[in-house]
C-alpha cells in the first residue's frame, strides 16, 4: 500500500515539474527577423504555414475506419450471443 502511494506522489511530482520545464519556443518574427516590409507578411513563409487540410482528411479517414471496425465487431458479437 505504501509503495503505491509513493509511486503516485512521484508521478505527480514528475508531472508538475515537467509542465514548468518543458516550455514552447516563442513564435518566429515576421519577415524572418528582417526589416519590416510593405504590408503584413504571413508567419511561416509565403505559403502560409502548415498544410492543415491534409491532416484533417487523414484524421477523418482514420476515424471512419475505427468506427466501421467497432460497428462490425459489435455486430459479430451480438450475432454470436444470439446463437
Amino acid at each position: 500500500m505504501e509503495t503505491k502511494r509513493l509511486i503516485r506522489i512521484a508521478a505527480l511530482v514528475v508531472l508538475l515539474i515537467s509542465s514548468t520545464v518543458v516550455m514552447a519556443q516563442n513564435p518566429p518574427h515576421p519577415n524572418s527577423g528582417g526589416a519590416p516590409g510593405s504590408g503584413n507578411t504571413v508567419v511561416g513563409g509565403q505559403q502560409g504555414g502548415a498544410p492543415v487540410g491534409s491532416g484533417n482528411i487523414i484524421l477523418l479517414l482514420l476515424a471512419s475506419v475505427y468506427a466501421a471496425h467497432k460497428l462490425l465487431r459489435t455486430r459479430s458479437e451480438s450475432e454470436l450471443a444470439e446463437e
